[in-house]
């Protein structure tokens, strides 16, 4: 399998099918649900929506940093968001036309996880709207090492 490294220099080669599975034999069933079948946790109820902390977002089934705090902002829609990626070549954007709505699916480029939604909404400098699921990815402080699943 040719390797592929994103700009800040992580391996974003696409993880072959058993991997993913294999990966995602540690979720629980919430995690399950939303990383591997699209879905969308409950707004307000996620437990990194009021994390506060200096760090990055990972993606939970694959530890593929997705998000830094630096770009975290309240949005008051009940779901952690973002204004910008850490990577731009971390997320796969996926037109979802679900619910009678255009929506910009996100997904992890790795291992192709349901992170959520990226809408135009979003403040300056972007304009951009990352709605992420809590459930999707883990939390890691500033100086802590985000392994990387495989």
């Amino acid at each position: 399998m040719k390797r592929t490294l994103s700009d800040s220099g992580y391996e974003i080669s696409e993880l072959d099918q058993a991997t993913v599975e294999r990966l995602a034999e540690a979720l629980n069933e919430e995690e399950y649900r939303i990383l591997m079948n699209h879905g969308t946790e409950p707004a307000f109820c996620g437990t990194l929506l009021d994390n506060k902390l200096e760090g990055t977002y990972a993606c939970r089934l694959c530890g593929l940093p997705l998000f830094s705090s630096s770009h975290k902002f309240n949005s008051g829609t009940g779901w952690p968001s973002f204004y910008r990626p850490f990577d731009k070549d971390h997320l796969v954007n996926i037109e979802d036309n679900s619910y009678g709505m255009r929506r910009i699916e996100i997904r992890c480029a790795r291992c192709g996880g349901h992170q959520g939604h990226v809408f135009p909404d979003g403040p300056p400098p972007t304009g951009l709207r990352y709605c992420l699921n809590s459930a999707s990815l883990e939390f890691f402080e500033n100086g802590e090492t985000i392994p990387q699943k495989k």
